[in-house]
């Protein structure tokens, strides 16, 4: 399994087919699996020492770091057994349903846009989703390879089309692209061209495209534009400008702890290691916890060469975030 990491860097996985089914053939060519695909969540497994456990959360929202994937994998079967189009807007997930619909925001331009979790990936360490190339060039960050994003998971849509999977029934069409858009959910539409056809942008739910500002969030549309292919509900290529803050910080998170035990374990190894961490408190599942970070760090790259250096210590949970 390959996935990319950014410009001219591909990561080589042995042994993964069962977890990713890049190299399986497409349907219709001895697969036997449809095109439509399956709903799947999958079991625990582990890569490069690290363990994920995929899972059903439809409260999931998490920052971090994205890459995207194409051309060596356009056409091949994806892991719930779609078949990957790079044109479309689809995305690989370490743990979320598959299928599920997520917003995905690039935090450095306020470009917002929702895909369709298919597959999973990907398997750098300091990755938190796989774009498709679409996704990528909707983004803005198919020529630098990686950004700084904020992933979504849209609860109520992703149940639906887990729902419609799980039956083998056609996906329900959360909303068509022709024709106006519902009177719900109103906004404002810009027809511009790009790589792979038109691009309708959106100003969130303003009704009148705008730059991002800073400022409170704002709520994406209220229904999801999108068409269907081969009984499945694809999203279609609507970017909202989204209000992002500047200068978004890169840090590596060791953990959330909910003991000050586990708190000093942790900054004793950084320390051993020549890292300075700081700890904030932070609430989850009315939870409270210790966020023990390192950072900010100055560019993707050296968050990278950090965060593989703390999981060959041991700190196996540790992931980069943005903040």
């Amino acid at each position: 399994m390959r996935r990319r990491r950014g410009v001219g860097r591909i990561v080589v996985l042995v042994g993964v087919a069962t977890l990713a089914a890049c190299a399986q053939n497409p349907a219709g060519t001895g697969s036997g699996l449809p095109t439509s695909g399956i709903y799947k969540v999958g079991k625990p497994y582990q890569i490069g020492g690290v363990w994920y456990y995929p899972k059903e959360d439809y409260g999931y929202d998490e920052t971090g770091i994205a890459s995207w994937y194409g051309p060596g994998f356009h056409e091949k079967t994806t892991a719930n057994g779609e078949i990957y189009d790079q044109d479309e807007l689809t995305a690989a997930h370490r743990t979320l349903p598959m299928p599920s619909l997520v917003r995905v925001t690039n935090l450095d331009n306020g470009r917002s846009i929702v895909v369709r979790v298919n597959d999973r990936g990907p398997y750098a360490n300091g990755r938190i989703i796989d774009m498709s190339r679409r996704g990528a060039q909707l983004l803005g960050f198919d020529g630098p390879g990686t950004a700084k994003v904020r992933v979504q998971i849209l609860a109520e849509e992703s149940r639906a089309i887990a729902a419609a999977a799980r039956q083998g029934t056609p996906a329900p069409l959360l909303a068509e692209t022709d024709g106006p858009p519902p009177k719900a959910a109103p906004r404002g539409r810009i027809e511009v061209s790009g790589p792979s056809g038109p691009v309708t942008t959106v100003s969130a739910s303003t009704g009148a495209p705008r730059p991002a500002v800073v400022g409170a969030p704002v709520p994406p549309p209220a229904t999801v534009a999108g068409s269907m292919a081969e009984g499945r509900f694809v999203p279609a290529p609507v970017v909202a400008q989204m209000p992002v803050k500047p200068r978004e910080a890169i840090y590596v998170q060791v953990g959330a702890f909910g003991s000050e035990e586990n708190v000093a374990k942790a900054r004793a190894r950084l320390s051993a290691m020549g890292q300075r961490a700081s700890v904030s408190l932070t609430r989850s599942g009315g939870l409270s916890l210790h966020r023990v970070r390192v950072g900010p760090l100055d560019s993707v790259d050296r968050a990278d060469t950090l965060l593989n250096q703390i999981i060959q210590a041991g700190l196996t949970e540790a992931k980069i975030v943005v903040d």
